[in-house]
């Protein structure tokens, strides 16, 4: 009696359909969201805006998804890394700081002429229902951030100058470090940390260029 059961269990088991092993479950079918959202392009409303002896373009602007994209041109006023050092992106009642930018194109500075750069600039999570009907796209500055060596060949006299021109009794000075000249702070007031003298020194107001510059586009409810 107990081999005929085992027998028939045994069949049984072969016969069942093919599927997923005991005790693994299927997946269960997931909601698929569409990511896609309607691509909507202007151009601006003035496409030159010069600041600071600055000139910045804007060529087009569009809005894809969740992010915010937008053309600019800039000019060159030396052969230093400039790159767009502040943004935001104006709309409503919100603004949006979340941006980054990727360099498209670069004409470097010849003597008596400035150069060009381009890049495109973008935000990022802006809610894909918000209102940007007359958003507002700023640049705020541009920067040249130096490497530790320009700061004794380009930057240490101006610096020097500006802390004079403050009253600010700091001095400066370069030192040979591995073959190389770095400046240093070579003295400062007894009530000033080191700390505080270095975020004097090293602001980037000293390799800052600031704006405003701001475009207006259309780019839909």
């Amino acid at each position: 009696m107990n081999r005929g059961l085992i027998l028939l269990c045994l069949l049984a088991t072969a016969c069942a359909p093919l599927g997923f092993p005991q005790g693994v479950s299927q997946p269960l079918p997931t909601d698929i969201v569409d990511p896609s959202y309607p691509l909507v392009e202007s151009a601006p409303v003035a496409p030159l805006q010069t600041s600071s002896g600055i000139n910045v373009s804007a060529n087009r602007a569009w809005r894809e998804g969740k992010e915010v994209h937008v053309e600019l041109c800039f000019t060159l006023i030396d052969g230093s890394d400039w790159t767009i050092w502040g943004a935001s992106l104006q709309y409503a009642d919100s603004v949006n700081f979340d941006f980054a930018s990727i360099m498209l194109s670069l004409q470097e500075p010849v003597e008596g002429q400035s150069g060009l750069r381009c890049d495109t600039l973008s935000f990022f999570n802006v809610p894909p229902d918000a209102d940007l009907s007359n958003v507002m796209i700023t640049v705020d500055a541009i920067a040249a951030p130096p490497r530790a060596e320009d700061y004794c060949i380009i930057y240490m006299p101006k610096i020097q100058q500006t802390l004079d021109e403050r009253g600010i009794p700091i001095v400066l000075g370069c030192m040979d470090s591995g073959g190389a000249q770095v400046m240093q702070i070579l003295s400062r007031p007894d009530t000033m940390s080191q700390e505080e003298a270095e975020q004097i020194v090293y602001s980037d107001e000293f390799y800052t260029v600031k704006g405003p510059w701001s475009f207006t586009f259309n780019l839909g409810q």
